[in-house]
């Protein structure tokens, strides 16, 4: 992948192939003679295409493409490798010489196509690999390749959140951001791209817009370019735009009433900032600045009666990191409109009042005891059609985060006033969400829980009160997520810049290991047994816990003692301590094997902990490499491809594969992303 930069980075097309290297291997092997072939199934944008391409490169192939147009067309996909009039059984004598047929979009083909391609499964002198979408209806000929066990399947699920912010690591975003975009999109990938397009593009200033408390506006005038990167004349018109707390009709802040946007009052243009009083107007783009107590119980920000946050969202350069940060709301860009049309066009009684009602109360749930009897059959279908989600408590959600952004959009004035007349009250939301976090971290659990509306809150660009977003990076840095967790803590420096606690969880997620900790504090103390001196943690850690396991196996030297306790820590949600203690056990087995095992165990997680260095990770496994091995390795870690590699070192291509080949047995993976773990490269953070 090239990327280039204007004001904002922009990925150019097509994206890298990312990841799903279980998956390529499978569809490889597929490929191979003596294969009868493979069909690969999924939602649309998961990448079954991308995924059947790099497998079949450099391999001679002939590729059909089912299509709409051509549905009801006999033979039309193979319509450029048969003659005009030809019988199914002179086709498949035609193709019989073809060694490998990829078929896309099988679910699109013609009866007569979808014959021919299991006809050709059937005599199986031809390896088939089938692309075919999960919930469209496809041809029974298509489906009974698989249902009749003539072909393999492989399901492709959505790609994993580490291997999405691999694909955007082009775009500089930072962390919650890639977050945000996952979880949108679901594992599209043609969404996904669309989505970034929408906010990397220049895009001119619209007039006012209709926003509420989670969408800033542009101040009319401003002009924006990339990714919504004020340029300097666009810091000029926010300074020279008057705007602030005290003007008449924007906005009120006091000690107990938090941020109120006023009736009628609305933030002109869109995409201009308020600041609490006495701060100014820090720049462009500078979200609400309100104290820590402003989203208290008594005190949650409040949007202007009937509205939510609707228009475009913008990405927002994050100080001193050189990354960009996305806050407001979604792009409603037409592959967004195609996703949404099961939500937007809901004719049945009640449906569209129900969706409203939900996209009006996000990031809050609607008990289900507020709707009204006669509601309970729409809810059904509703559930049923996956457009809501029932908690265990009867608590009300849209499903899809898309959702809630187009019913506000597409509400009138009058509705969005009715629906939204209520203002919700996120602090004591926000508090359970910080209690149950915290009664986690103290029972060494720190597997995933929901927290809606502390993300939801963050991504409109409303400030967190510095002890909550404390806690979420406490919690993000002990789950290995260290980029999160210091995402997290700048959240919470931004309303106030002098909290210790989040100014301490950014130290420790950047890797000060230094860092003052209480007499208490359980993890500090562990830190001995990560640097390899569990004798400094004798007697400080929660007996039979799974950290006081991890210090005994490691004081006794006994690896697969530390293999199970890393199995356990990894359980428990913490992916970097699981892979620290992989990387131990992977040192201290004699056993070669089960030493590749951990090792490639340790690969695994780490690669999880977004860039996280520390010195149980680090050159893992150089020493078991020879000096031209070494060498090698470490060049293609840095990203040179084998033929610079081998210009480079004066070898010939073939050398550095077959010096790459016997590194990957010896460091028990075949996935060149995974070599900047095995080395201690310098650009990784540390944890």
């Amino acid at each position: 992948m090239r990327t280039y930069r204007q004001d904002a980075k922009t990925l150019e097309l097509p994206w890298p192939f990312t990841g799903r290297s279980e998956e390529l291997e499978r569809v490889r092997a597929a490929s191979a003679g003596g294969r009868p072939g493979i069909v690969v199934t999924g939602p649309a944008g998961h990448g079954k295409t991308r995924l059947i391409t790099e497998a079949v490169r450099g391999l001679d192939h002939v590729r059909v493409t089912g299509t709409p147009e051509a549905r009801d067309l006999p033979l039309a996909a193979f319509a450029h490798l048969l003659p005009d009039t030809v019988s199914l059984h002179r086709a498949v004598r035609a193709l019989s010489g073809v060694r490998v047929l990829v078929v896309d979009d099988a679910q699109l083909l013609d009866e007569t196509s979808a014959a021919l391609v299991h006809q050709l499964a059937v005599h199986g002198r031809t390896r088939l690999i089938v692309a075919a979408a999960d919930g469209a209806p496809a041809p029974g000929a298509v489906s009974r390749l698989w249902t009749g066990e003539l072909l393999p399947r492989l399901p492709l699920g959505p790609l994993p959140p580490e291997d999405t912010a691999r694909l955007l690591a082009g775009a500089a975003l930072e962390p919650l951001t890639v977050r945000r975009l996952h979880q949108a999109c679901r594992g599209d990938l043609r969404l996904l791209r669309d989505l970034l397009t929408a906010l990397t593009e220049p895009t001119p200033v619209p007039g006012p817009a209709l926003t509420g408390a989670g969408a800033p506006s542009r101040v009319p005038g401003a002009v924006f370019t990339g990714a919504g990167v004020p340029t300097s004349a666009s810091r000029e018109a926010f300074a020279g735009a008057g705007v602030s707390a005290s003007a008449p009709g924007v906005a009120a802040l006091g000690p107990s009433d938090g941020l109120t946007l006023l009736p009628g009052a609305g933030l002109a243009g869109c995409g201009a900032s308020v600041s609490a009083p006495g701060t100014g107007l820090a720049g462009a783009g500078v979200p609400v600045s309100a104290p820590e107590a402003a989203l208290g119980p008594s005190a949650s920000p409040v949007p202007l009666p009937g509205t939510g946050p609707v228009g475009t969202g913008r990405l927002e350069s994050v100080a001193g990191t050189g990354e960009w940060a996305w806050r407001g709301p979604l792009p409603v860009t037409p592959a967004v409109r195609e996703r949404l049309a099961p939500a937007l066009e809901r004719s049945g009684p009640g449906e569209r009042d129900i969706l409203d009602r939900l996209a009006f109360a996000e990031p809050l749930p609607l008990p289900l005891d507020e709707l009204d009897e006669r509601d309970l059959e729409a809810l059904e279908r509703l559930e049923a059609d996956d457009l809501i989600d029932i908690g265990e408590q009867g608590a009300v959600t849209l499903a899809h985060p898309l959702h809630g952004t187009a019913l506000r959009a597409a509400a009138g004035r009058l509705r969005a006033r009715r629906l939204g007349r209520a203002a919700p009250a996120y602090g004591p939301a926000l508090d359970a969400e910080r209690r149950t976090l915290v009664r986690q971290m103290e029972r060494l659990d720190v597997r995933p829980v929901p927290t809606p509306v502390g993300e939801w809150l963050v991504a409109h660009g409303i400030p967190l009160p510095a002890r909550y977003a404390e806690v979420r990076a406490r919690f993000a840095r002990l789950r290995g997520e260290v980029r999160e967790a210091a995402a997290w803590a700048r959240e919470g420096l931004r309303p106030a810049p002098r909290d210790g606690g989040c100014r301490g969880e950014l130290r420790l997620a950047e890797g000060c290991w230094d860092e003052p900790a209480g007499p208490d504090d359980v993890h500090a103390h562990y830190t001995a047994v990560r640097l390899g001196e569990p004798g400094r943690a004798t007697g400080r850690l929660p007996a039979g816990s799974v950290l006081a396991r991890h210090a005994d196996a490691l004081a006794r030297g006994d690896g697969p003692a530390l293999d199970r306790a890393a199995e356990a820590l990894a359980e428990r949600g913490f992916t970097l301590y699981a892979a620290e203690a992989y990387a131990q056990a992977a040192r201290r087995l004699r056993d070669p094997s089960a030493a590749r095992r951990s090792r490639t165990r340790a690969v695994a997680l780490a690669r999880r902990c977004q860039g996280a260095s520390t010195p149980a990770l680090a050159g893992l496994v150089l020493g078991e490499l020879t000096a031209r091995q070494r060498q090698i390795v470490t060049l293609a870690a840095a990203g040179l491809s084998n033929r610079e590699i081998a210009e480079k070192l004066t070898l010939s291509v073939r050398t550095v594969g077959n010096h790459l080949y016997s590194a990957y047995t010896r460091l028990g993976t075949a996935d060149r992303t995974a070599l900047p773990w095995l080395l201690d490269t310098p650009d990784r953070e540390t944890a």
